[in-house]
């Protein structure tokens, strides 16, 4: 069973982002990029143990970016998959990075199509359930643990106010979230081996974007705390009914 993994770079939570060109773009200076988690600790992770459980032969890793999304690559590599394609493309668009990696997908052929459910930057969590459209396979989105028997997969999901389970064959796409595998971190020797391993860039095919954006706002600055001395109750009354207005 051949496996793809579609993973993207993504800045670090502990990053400040800075606005630039009229607020209509990030700026990349100073920024720690790293390999959005969703992707790593449960997509990655889970196709790299149905890997070693023998159910799966390979794990291809694929991205959508240009050069500067080698390192996490690299790391993808580290933890364990066998060959690494970058889609030479920038795409803030969902259908537009669906649509190359659907177009890759297509040619070489998979058994299941794994992702995060959502990237930590543009938090849309469609791309999984777009590329399952384009390539006319089935989805199960947001699921917590995985068997393959048997051509088949056996999803458990969360839906809202508990939990289902879904049985699908397969070819089948599925977005992963916490609870589907253990995360876990390169060895050395993975580390090592991954510095040196080839990259496969493929050029995209041509796709057009169906959003655009147009402008980016900060999150408005948190006020200042006010410290109320514990004797103070009247003072902590009127605050909360002045300013907090909670009461």
């Amino acid at each position: 069973m051949k496996i793809l993994v579609c993973i993207s770079q993504v800045p670090d939570t502990s990053t400040k982002i800075v606005l630039k060109n009229n607020n209509t773009s990030v700026s990349s200076d100073g920024v720690t990029y790293v390999l959005n988690p969703y992707d790593e600790w449960y997509a990655l992770i889970r196709a790299i143990e149905l890997k070693e459980s023998g159910i799966a032969t390979e794990i291809h890793l694929i991205t959508v970016g240009k050069a500067d999304v080698e390192p996490v690559m690299r790391k993808a590599l580290a933890l364990g998959g066998d060959e690494a394609i970058r889609i030479d493309a920038e795409s803030s668009d969902a259908y537009e990075t669906a649509g190359y990696i659907a177009a890759y997908a297509a040619q070489v052929g998979y058994d299941l199509i794994l992702c995060g459910k959502e990237s930590i930057d543009y938090n849309n969590g469609t791309t999984g359930t777009m590329l399952a459209g384009l390539l006319d396979m089935d989805y199960i989105g947001f699921a917590t643990d995985i068997q393959i028997e048997s051509g088949a997969a056996l999803v458990k999901r969360e839906i809202e106010g508990g939990e289902e389970t879904d049985t699908c064959n397969l070819p089948l796409v599925i977005s992963c979230q916490k609870g589907v595998a253990e995360a876990r971190i390169p060895n050395m020797r993975g580390i090592m081996a991954a510095r040196t391993r080839p990259l496969k860039v493929i050029v995209p095919s041509k796709i057009t974007a169906v959003t655009e954006i147009l402008t980016y706002e900060l999150p408005p600055a948190k006020a200042g705390i006010k410290l109320v001395s514990p004797d103070d109750m009247d003072g902590l009354v009127a605050l909360l009914h002045t300013e907090a207005r909670v009461i």
